[in-house]
């Protein structure tokens, strides 16, 4: 009696919801953003801090405070196996870079300008150009308490806007003032809205004596008026913080960049204070915030460190590529010079040590490859060749490979004549395949 095997369906695994696979075609898009980024970040004297992803979970409740939504509802938590300490994802790279500052003493002999580049990890619903992973980009001047270190970064994310093409951004500019300032204003919020507390939904009833600010920024439409209506923190401003608002605002203006102050635009962790600012678009739907920081000078105290002033902004890259996409930005593909046609199998000896010659001078090749034992027909080869953007062919076939040549054919250029190279001094022409984009 034959035993039939029965095979179990093996369940096919997929990603987690919200975190996203980022496929070559949309990460040549990021990587030449990142790109530019990096470049004008050179230009501004800021340098690359790389913190972990992973943190000690109270430098967050900390940093961010024990009643903010990050804290309350969208950090990835968890204890270590191996010994019990509270973990958490990064949800934002503030509190990690201020952290690293203090143990490693970067302050020690004067301020600093830092950017990062990475992943943050929120667990919220799911939304176009909000996500459960996403990856910001963010520039933290560390030490500095002068408006003029603020308006160097708004000036530094207003110029990369121009340097991508980026225009459905505005400015909107606030001033948190200090801690005695939003102490009143604190107290005349809680009592400005427990007059009107049958208008507050449950979220700002929850609010209401924790952070009120926070209702400042609801987005439920019946309580937009009430929200009008409320005492603004710009009334309780005292001279220092009305000097700094103003010295900022006549930098801007100055270097004729545009903006609003919008007295309702507050912050949801604790440190922030002075000067808040966002650029925003209509074009992402609820989801209007591109980039936004502010001044946080009262941060390094809360973990522990001595007082030092601080300002700095985020800019979620998912957002950014979005509006580029809408605003018709043509695809990032890398610029491949060549595609190695090979006619027999046998001669991949001799064209693998032209290639890595090639490639040692900063040549892009790409070799053909067939998943049988045989190299496919030379016209099959040329369609690959052309369907895979590069802009040469070079052919290794046995012809020119008795006479030691490659014969190089432009595939870009039908009136381009074919050449013939010596494979005796392949360093000496590989520049002439390059492309000068």
């Amino acid at each position: 009696m034959t035993e039939k095997m029965v095979v179990d369906k093996v369940e096919k695994l997929v990603g987690v919801k919200g975190m996203n696979d980022l496929l070559p075609a949309q990460s040549a898009t990021v990587e030449w953003f990142e790109e530019k980024v990096r470049a004008l970040f050179s230009r501004y004297a800021y340098r690359n801090i790389r913190t972990p992803i992973v943190e000690r979970t109270p430098l967050f409740v900390r940093g961010l405070g024990e009643v903010t939504d990050i804290v309350e509802k969208e950090m990835y938590s968890f204890d270590d196996r191996l010994n019990g300490d509270p973990l958490t994802l990064r949800p934002e790279a503030t509190a990690g870079v201020v952290r690293a500052a203090l143990e490693h003493s970067l302050l020690y002999d004067g301020g600093k300008r830092l950017y990062y580049i990475g992943p943050m990890f929120r667990h919220e619903r799911p939304q176009k150009g909000r996500y459960r992973q996403f990856d910001q980009i963010g520039a933290e001047a560390l030490g500095f308490s002068g408006p003029e270190v603020d308006a160097e970064l708004i000036l530094m994310a207003h110029h990369l806007w121009q340097e991508i093409g980026l225009q459905d951004v505005r400015l909107e500019l606030n001033s948190l003032g200090q801690p005695a300032e939003r102490l009143a204003h604190r107290q005349a919020l809680i009592a400005y809205f427990e007059r009107h507390q049958d208008a507050l939904d449950e979220d700002a009833r929850r609010r209401l004596h924790s952070n009120p600010l926070r209702i400042l920024d609801t987005k439920n439409p019946t309580m937009q008026a009430l929200v009008n209506a409320a005492p603004q923190l710009l009334d309780f401003l005292g001279s220092e913080s009305l000097a700094h608002l103003n010295s900022l605002r006549a930098i801007l203006d100055a270097n004729q960049v545009a903006y609003s102050i919008n007295p309702r635009l507050v912050r949801g962790m604790d440190y922030y204070n002075l000067s808040v600012f966002e650029f925003v678009t209509d074009r992402l739907g609820s989801q209007g915030t591109v980039c936004a920081g502010g001044r946080y000078d009262y941060l390094f105290e809360q973990l522990g460190g001595k007082p030092s002033p601080a300002v700095g902004w985020a800019l979620g890259v998912d957002r950014v590529l979005e509006l580029l996409k809408a605003a018709g930005m043509p695809k990032r593909e890398p610029v491949l010079d060549a595609y190695a046609i090979v006619s027999d199998l046998s001669f991949m000896p001799q064209v693998l040590a032209v290639l890595h010659t090639l490639r040692t001078c900063g040549v892009s090749v790409q070799m053909h490859t067939s998943a049988a034992q045989t190299m496919g027909s030379m016209k099959s080869q040329f369609k690959r060749a052309d369907a895979s953007g590069a802009r040469h062919a070079l052919i290794f076939a046995a012809n020119e490979l008795s006479q030691h040549q490659v014969t190089v054919k432009a595939l870009r250029d039908a009136a381009a004549p074919q050449i013939t190279h010596s494979l005796a001094d392949v360093a000496a022409w590989a520049s002439t395949l390059q492309s000068a984009a």
